[in-house]
């Protein structure tokens, strides 16, 4: 992949990417800065001083989990009306973090780190938890005492009934209990980088999108192998053909093993890109 010196956003994401415990602000505003060429050192100074500006307003220890749900949707539910919209999923902005933080609004997993952050920030004991279709945070012990909170509903409060609607109506089924536990900060990564695939893929006059965000996913310690192969057919698609054709071969030598009719597929797939070239 190009553009991976040292101070690069993207060396540093898969640098980010790789510590002990991953920064997941800092990831998604050096997502951001893939993203947006407007989006510089000093923004994501901004984006991370204004976390810190928020959670400076949520009461010190207000109580339970209950309570600290509550805290949390008075200041940024209420008092700064940060909540999502159905034109939210329309945007390629309200899938970054420092245009979340400035329009207030966003996807549910955008506005569900917003609340982690600031609520990290403030001393609350607070998760992700990723909801099939529909990420929310949850408040206190995942495995005992807690509540669950929607922030794109300004943080409105959910009860396991509402929990267990929400997945249904994605699924069809009950949740499992480990649906309902901390999401791991890169698996939120990825869910995020997975969409903004999705957006770009609706949108074909939007492959660069696509591409730098199936780069991005890459660059994760752990990622579906089969990225490698959506990333050979964009570069073919963008016409990338000698680049696109070998990564498909590359690919096809993975699979073979296991589906050599699949690896036969994918390497006729890369005969066909080379002879672009003639």
């Amino acid at each position: 992949m190009n553009d991976m010196d040292e101070t690069s956003p993207r060396r540093r994401f898969a640098d980010a990417a790789r510590e002990e415990r991953p920064d997941l602000a800092l990831l998604c505003l050096l997502m951001g800065m893939v993203a947006d060429d407007g989006l510089d050192e000093a923004g994501i100074d901004e984006a991370q001083i204004e976390l810190d500006r928020l959670a400076g307003e949520v009461p010190f220890a207000p109580g339970g989990p209950a309570a600290w749900a509550d805290a949390l949707a008075r200041v940024l539910g209420e008092r700064y009306g940060f909540r999502g919209s159905a034109a939210d999923y329309r945007r390629l902005d309200s899938s970054l973090l420092h245009q979340v933080l400035r329009r207030r609004s966003g996807l549910p997993i955008l506005l569900s780190l917003v609340w982690m952050e600031v609520g990290r920030r403030a001393g609350a004991p607070v998760y992700g938890v990723a909801l099939p279709g529909h990420f929310v945070v949850g408040f206190g012990d995942p495995y005992g005492d807690h509540v669950l909170a929607d922030p794109f509903d300004g943080g409105r409060r959910l009860s396991g009934e509402d929990a267990a609607l929400l997945v249904s109506g994605v699924t069809g089924a009950p949740p499992e209990p480990s649906v309902l536990g901390p999401a791991d900060p890169l698996d939120i990564m990825l869910r995020i980088l997975n969409n903004v695939r999705a957006w770009a893929a609706a949108r074909p006059e939007r492959t660069n999108v696509q591409l730098w965000a199936v780069e991005l996913a890459l660059l994760l310690p752990s990622h579906p192998a089969r990225l490698r192969y959506e990333r050979a057919q964009l570069l073919v698609e963008r016409g990338d053909f000698l680049t696109g054709a070998r990564e498909l071969e590359e690919y096809a030598e993975v699979v073979g093993v296991m589906e050599p009719e699949a690896a036969e597929a994918v390497r006729r797939q890369a005969h066909a890109a080379r002879a672009r070239l003639n």
